[in-house]
């Protein structure tokens, strides 16, 4: 106990608080407090690691817009971390309150608003010509190769809801994860339109992260936010309002985001003699159009009619066909 000590008592009892956290881990408080004596004061700088983080861009020419595109690359996968942030806690078993629950699908959403809002940086903030000439210097790499988004997809929804169109007859939601792997959508995009070889893009990611992915996809099998959703959609109070949250989360993480990138490929890769493929080798004008793969995370959340028109009307209204 702290006694007889000229201090406030909101310090005293701070001081026993802390005296009761060390001693809970066999620690002294006074060898912390003499700690304190040498310690610097923290700043935003150091918090952040501002240096550290600045030093992160580095364009491979000299070509100013460049700089454009690797920030705003890195400013996604920054919020891609967030998403899994949040997925992870809402998948873990964490969450015990409804409130909570919708809260979190709530700050999913905010978080793909603000990429598919702020992706005009891309679209319209480099200069065509630029761009033509540095992303040459950036192959075979892709944003294609964003093992977040495919984290993001596995703790979101069953493999069976990723599998490409031609597969989806083929498997069943009980077959080893390992057979859903060769047959998801992405895969399917990235091999060459008339050969139907694998690109070096996807050779080179299956080579760094495959083993990551069968893992998380095994590990969330039973438990991804489909999974997660079913007790809470039924509750009295705030179940109507998760279901709009978690339908709002299926649209921007598959419509509205690919969608903006198909829309700046349109910008920058359409033009008068025809059109340029993607740097990865991608066939971004079938890979990237949601009418095409109507990945939908959450399907008994949508009638059959909405399914069958999945990303129509934001195409209609935001992209001219080409």
């Amino acid at each position: 106990m702290i006694e007889d000590l000229s201090v406030s008592p909101e310090i005293a009892n701070k001081l026993e608080e802390l005296s009761a956290k060390f001693a809970a881990k066999g620690q002294k408080l006074s060898d912390y407090l003499e700690g304190l004596l040498y310690a610097d004061y923290l700043s935003y700088w150091d918090y952040i690691q501002l240096d550290t983080l600045l030093s992160l861009q580095k364009p491979k020419t000299d070509l100013k817009d460049e700089m454009v595109f690797v920030t705003y690359h890195q400013i996604t996968e920054l919020y891609f971390k967030l998403i899994l942030w949040e997925l992870d806690q809402l998948t873990d078993g964490s969450v015990t309150k409804s409130q909570v629950f919708l809260d979190k699908v709530n700050r999913v959403n905010r978080y793909f608003k603000q990429l598919a809002d702020s992706f005009t940086i891309m679209t319209e903030g480099m200069d065509r010509d630029q761009f033509a000439k540095f992303r040459m210097a950036l192959m075979p790499s892709s944003g294609f190769q964003s093992v977040q988004y495919r984290l993001i997809e596995i703790l979101s929804t069953d493999l069976t809801n990723l599998v490409h169109a031609d597969y989806v007859l083929w498997l069943s939601p009980d077959d080893p994860v390992d057979s859903f792997l060769e047959k998801l959508y992405w895969k399917a995009g990235a091999r060459d339109g008339q050969t139907g070889k694998k690109t070096l893009t996807l050779k080179q990611f299956e080579e760094e992260y495959d083993k990551l992915l069968l893992k998380k996809a095994k590990q969330y099998r039973q438990k991804n936010l489909r999974r997660s959703m079913q007790r809470w959609i039924k509750d009295d109070k705030q179940g109507p309002h998760i279901i709009q949250a978690l339908r709002q989360f299926d649209q921007m993480a598959n419509v509205h985001w690919p969608l903006a990138h198909f829309k700046a490929a349109v910008r920058y890769l359409v033009h008068d003699k025809g059109v340029k493929g993607a740097t990865g080798g991608t066939n971004w004008r079938k890979y990237l159009p949601p009418r095409f793969q109507r990945i939908i995370f959450f399907p008994e959340l949508w009638s059959e009619e909405e399914k069958d028109n999945w990303g129509k009307s934001w195409v209609m209204e935001h992209i001219e066909v080409h």
